[in-house]
């Protein structure tokens, strides 16, 4: 049975599901683009920015300020241009920018979850208006007459719809807990760095013969 005819057999169900599909497809296109740059690119980019902050801030700076599509180059940005922090501001301006980053890690995971809830609940309908085609077609006395065609299409509308429903939200499921996943290792990871950098700015911020001067805090 090719596609087409998979998809007349599933009944009016198949539309939303078929929207579902491509609409799951589609986010997830964007979520694989996003986390593939930063799993490739953004470690490399927080190393030369840590590596080069204290001695070339203007450097660290303009470094940051190209790259700005990465969260991390965000949040070490709202902080680094601070003029003349303490360490506590220094560490605040760190937690607030990273919180606010958070939407936009978390991007499209409300999308994620209504389709994954919604998928099967659409394949349990399809089940129902099978069966109530089924039934509706079945009369005593007429089994194996003609009314035998409309009792096999309802009964299967009503397990195409539900294996789509199942399949679509299958795949949506894998692809949220993946992206969920990336998540939390960039949040992880996120910490690791912001501590890093912070602990790095402390260092050089109670040290007299390291400390930095407030004019090395001019704009680039």
């Amino acid at each position: 049975m090719d596609i087409g005819k998979i998809f007349v057999a599933g009944g009016i169900v198949m539309y939303p599901l078929s929207a579902f599909s491509i609409v799951a497809a589609a986010l997830a296109a964007e979520r694989i683009k996003f986390w593939w740059s930063i799993k490739h690119k953004q470690k490399r980019l927080v190393r030369d920015v840590l590596n080069i902050y204290i001695s070339d801030r203007q450097t660290a700076l303009v470094r940051l300020g190209n790259n700005l599509h990465f969260p991390i180059a965000r949040i070490f940005l709202a902080a680094m241009e601070l003029e003349y922090p303490n360490p506590e501001e220094f560490r605040l301006a760190l937690e607030s920018e990273a919180q606010a980053e958070v939407p936009i890690l978390k991007r499209f995971n409300t999308a994620f979850e209504t389709i994954i809830s919604l998928a099967p609940l659409l394949g349990l309908l399809g089940t129902v208006l099978g069966l109530i085609t089924s039934f509706a077609s079945l009369t005593l006395g007429d089994i194996g007459g003609s009314r035998t065609a409309n009792v096999t299409a309802g009964i299967s509308e009503a397990l195409v719809s539900t294996a789509a429903g199942l399949v679509v939200a299958i795949f949506t499921l894998i692809f949220a807990n993946t992206f969920r996943g990336f998540y939390q290792q960039e949040i992880a990871l996120i910490q690791e760095y912001g501590g890093q950098l912070e602990l790095l700015y402390r260092r050089y911020y109670y040290e007299p013969e390291h400390r930095l001067q407030k004019e090395d805090y001019a704009t680039p």
